[in-house]
C-alpha cells in the first residue's frame, strides 16, 4: 500500500514503525541518551527510536525539542525517517538539522507499531509493503440533530455485528459520492438526500488490510429506514452517545470529520 503525502525533508528511509497516536513531545517524551522513548502513548513498552520509523500526529513542546532530535540523530539514536499527521515547526526544524527524511499529511490512525514503512520525502509518500488497501465509502445520515447508526449483519465480510454508517467498496475509478449515494438508497432505502459535506479519507485498520474510508454527510428527509440484508439493525442517535455503542474502527473520526466540515460551511 502507496500512502501520498507531502515531503518536507528529503530523503529515503525504510525499517518498522513507532507509531503513537497522540501529539509527541521529545522533551520528556525521550531519553537523549539512549533514543528510549519514555512516553506512554505508544503501543509497546518503552522501544527505542534508532533505525525506525517514528509515525505520530504532530509534535509539541519546547523548540528545545528540535536539538534533541538533532543530538539523538547525531548520536545515532534517532529515528530513520519520521511521518506526520501534521508537521509544526519543531518536529521540521529538528529533522531538517539532522537530515532525517520527513513527509506528513499522513493519517497515522491506520498505522501500528511493528508496521514494516518505507518513507520517501523526495516524493512524499510512505509505503506498507504488508498492507493491502481497500478503498470504501462511509455516509453519515443526519435528520434533525440525529445520525443513523447501522449495525452489520452476520452475511456481511468484515466487522459483524458491530455498528456503523452506511457504507460500501469503491470499485476502479467509480466516483466516491456516487457510490455513497448508492449505499444509502441499498441499505436504506432512502431517497431525495441533501449533500452537506465530505472529508479527507481517514485509514482504518483490520489486520493487514487498511481500509481507505471516504467520508460524507447527507441530510436524510425522514427517518423511514428500510435494512437490505447487510444490517439486522438501526438507531438514530445524537453523536454524542456514539462511544456508547461498539463501533467499526475509527467511526467516531469519521462521524466528527463531516460534521465539522458541515459547520464550518453554515459559518
Amino acid at each position: 500500500m502507496k500512502i501520498r503525502g507531502r515531503g518536507i525533508v528529503p530523503g529515503h528511509a525504510a525499517g518498522t514503525a513507532i507509531v503513537s497516536h497522540a501529539p509527541f513531545s521529545f522533551v520528556g517524551g525521550v531519553d537523549p541518551r539512549t533514543g528510549e522513548v519514555l512516553d506512554q502513548a505508544t503501543e509497546t513498552m518503552r522501544p527505542r527510536l534508532q533505525g525506525r520509523i517514528f509515525a505520530f500526529p504532530s509534535g509539541k513542546g519546547s523548540t528545545v525539542g528540535s536539538y534533541l532530535i538533532y543530538g539523538l540523530a547525531k548520536a545515532g539514536n534517532g529515528p530513520a525517517g519520521i511521518v506526520n499527521a501534521r508537521t509544526e515547526a519543531i518536529v521540521a526544524v529538528g529533522a531538517t538539522l539532522a537530515g532525517i527524511p520527513l513527509v506528513d499529511r499522513v493519517d497515522v490512525g491506520g498505522l501500528r507499531t511493528g508496521d514494516r514503512m518505507t518513507v520517501d520525502g523526495d516524493r512524499g509518500t510512505v509505503e506498507l509493503p504488508d498492507v493491502q488497501a481497500t478503498p470504501v465509502v462511509s455516509v453519515v445520515l443526519r435528520n434533525r440533530g440525529r445520525i443513523l447508526l447501522v449495525r452489520r449483519s452476520e452475511d456481511v465480510g468484515s466487522f459483524r455485528g458491530r455498528w456503523s454508517a452506511v457504507s460500501g467498496y469503491l470499485e476502479g475509478r467509480e466516483d466516491p459520492k456516487h457510490r455513497a449515494t448508492q449505499e444509502v438508497r441499498e441499505e436504506t432505502g432512502l431517497r431525495g438526500l441533501t449533500f452537506r459535506a465530505t472529508g479527507a479519507p481517514i485509514l482504518a485498520r483490520d489486520n493487514a488490510r487498511m481500509y481507505v474510508v471516504h467520508p460524507f454527510l447527507f441530510d436524510a428527509p425522514n427517518r423511514q429506514v428500510r435494512l437490505d440484508w447487510e444490517n439486522v439493525e438501526h438507531r438514530w442517535i445524537r453523536p454524542e452517545e456514539l462511544d456508547r455503542f461498539d463501533t467499526v474502527p475509527r467511526l467516531s473520526e469519521v462521524v466528527a470529520t463531516v460534521l465539522g466540515r458541515a459547520s464550518d460551511a453554515a459559518g
